[in-house]
């Protein structure tokens, strides 16, 4: 099994040029956006197969809430992505107020669902 190694997305130039594609699929607890690298970035040294960013708006909560969320979605992504992402993509996930209350399986099988929605899912064995 590859898993692929995933870098963080931190800079809001690198989180607006993911939701500049309008690749994005909502499931009760997340929205995945997705972006598909460029064939310059796929073969530069910095570059990693997977990249990652999260986000939680104020609508789901106070600081505490939303840290939870954002904790909770980067275990389900740490769970998830190494194992059935495709790689050369940028992935942002937008936490919604439902992934505070939902099952941690309910938060994987949200992200599986977009992953196979947005065509970045494969089964590496």
């Amino acid at each position: 099994m590859v898993a692929y190694p995933i870098e963080r997305l931190k800079e809001r130039p690198e989180f607006l040029r993911v939701a500049s594609t309008r690749l994005r699929h909502a499931q009760p607890g997340l929205v995945l956006q997705m972006r598909e690298h460029s064939e310059n970035e796929r073969y530069t040294e910095k570059y990693e197969p997977i990249r990652l960013g999260f986000t939680v708006s104020k609508k789901v909560g106070n600081a505490v809430v939303r840290n939870r969320v954002k904790r909770r979605l980067r275990a389900a992504a740490a769970a998830v992505l190494p194992n059935h992402a495709r790689p050369h993509r940028d992935f942002v996930i937008i936490g919604r107020q439902k992934a505070f209350k939902r099952s941690f399986p309910e938060l994987k099988a949200d992200l599986e669902k977009a992953l196979k929605k947005l065509d970045a899912y494969e089964e590496k064995s």
